[in-house]
């Protein structure tokens, strides 16, 4: 049976990469034929003389069923800010129903897990009418919500949880990122939004020095799933 989730943060830089390329190369060393896919990013270099976003690079990379760039990141955008700002700045219209023919098209390859990562938080705008979590209820897939545990998680992670409901979409779980270094009363934070919050909390990423360090974490964030 397949397993699909679409990966949200709950703002920014929120480690949303980090669990997405985790889990892949988690789903690669348990034999799975697993796809990431980065539909839309922004912030860009010339490789080549073609636009590459290292985030869609490392998932394309992590992921045991091998797939073109354009596949796994179809629509990229060279400035590194709000992606309808960017895509107004290149003359270009980006839209729901044309990301979710690019991702319903790579999706036909065959796999045993897909994880789609969104861009940035849950309400990022496409178009000056559109957000790119229309594409996510239009998919339909449960949803991995990723939380950077900082001061300012507990708002954002409840109204991220909230919007996600009202999308009419399940929510899997979440997830919590720890960062370098480990925010005021942790633990405290941490047991609030567990008690907050219905969906399960997956697992929590203590901030790891190394890959090796990673892999046993990822490996039981993915029997979570």
């Amino acid at each position: 049976m397949k397993k699909r989730f679409f990966v949200t943060g709950i703002d920014t830089d929120a480690g949303k990469t980090y669990v997405t390329v985790g889990l892949l190369k988690a789903a690669k060393r348990a034999g799975l034929k697993a796809i990431g896919l980065k539909p839309i990013a922004a912030g860009a270099d010339r490789v080549e003389g073609n636009l590459r976003n290292d985030d869609a690079l490392l998932i394309q990379q992590a992921s045991s069923v091998k797939l073109a760039y354009e596949q796994v990141n179809p629509v990229v955008l060279e400035e590194a800010i709000a992606p309808h700002i960017a895509a107004m700045k290149e003359g270009r219209l980006v839209t729901a129903s044309r990301l979710e023919g690019f991702i319903k098209g790579t999706l036909l390859t065959p796999h045993d897990l897909a994880l789609v990562e969104g861009a940035g938080g849950w309400r990022v705008p496409l178009n000056d009418r559109e957000f790119l979590s229309g594409v996510a209820k239009s998919l339909g897939f449960p949803v991995i919500m990723v939380v950077n545990m900082k001061l300012g998680c507990l708002n954002h992670t409840i109204l991220t949880a909230e919007a996600i409901a009202r999308d009419g979409l399940v929510l899997a779980g979440w997830v919590a990122n720890t960062g370098a270094e480990k925010m005021p009363c942790y633990e405290e934070n941490l047991a609030s939004l567990a008690g907050m919050i219905s969906a399960p909390l997956l697992g929590t990423l203590p901030w790891c020095e190394s890959e090796l360090d990673s892999q046993q974490v990822f490996d039981e964030l993915l029997l979570a799933l």
